[in-house]
């Protein structure tokens, strides 16, 4: 039982920081947030398993998270407001070819990134080529051009 409640307040704990972090952070993979993913995994590995490594233990472990996330899953479905707290809601960084400058360092997001964006998706050079840019959900942003 106490790997159980180990795995319900690491999946807290981590659902918490991902959601204070912010959805860019987790979008932006640099080598050294591998780094840092590879780090973070280590420290909750023995904050799961404690003393107990056996193959029983680990298979509870993930049995308790993968229904955890399903558990949460079904709840976010059911009521909405859940949702929006922990995928949170999109972010409009350009309306109408404006740079939305106070959406835009709320969530961490430069002109660079959107530039980025612009460009990887739509081959876009300069940013008053976009008319919309909106950071979605999942952390990516989704541009769309002038006609």
């Amino acid at each position: 039982m106490d790997s159980v409640v180990r795995g319900l307040l690491v999946y807290a704990v981590l659902l918490v920081l991902v959601r204070i972090c912010g959805k860019r952070t987790l979008s932006q993979t640099t080598t050294f947030d591998f780094v840092l993913l590879l780090i973070i995994a280590e420290a909750t590995q023995e904050a799961l398993i404690g003393a107990d490594g056996s193959m029983t233990n680990a298979a509870l472990l993930v049995v308790t998270l993968l229904w955890l996330d399903v558990l949460l899953s079904l709840a976010k479905q059911r009521f909405p407001n859940l949702e929006r707290w922990i995928d949170g809601l999109p972010v409009v960084l350009i309306e109408d070819g404006r740079l939305m400058r106070d959406r835009m360092d709320k969530v961490r997001v430069d002109e660079a990134d959107i530039l980025e964006a612009a460009h990887d998706k739509h081959g876009l050079e300069r940013l008053d080529q976009v008319k919309h840019a909106i950071l979605e959900r999942g952390g990516k942003i989704s541009v769309v051009p002038w006609r």
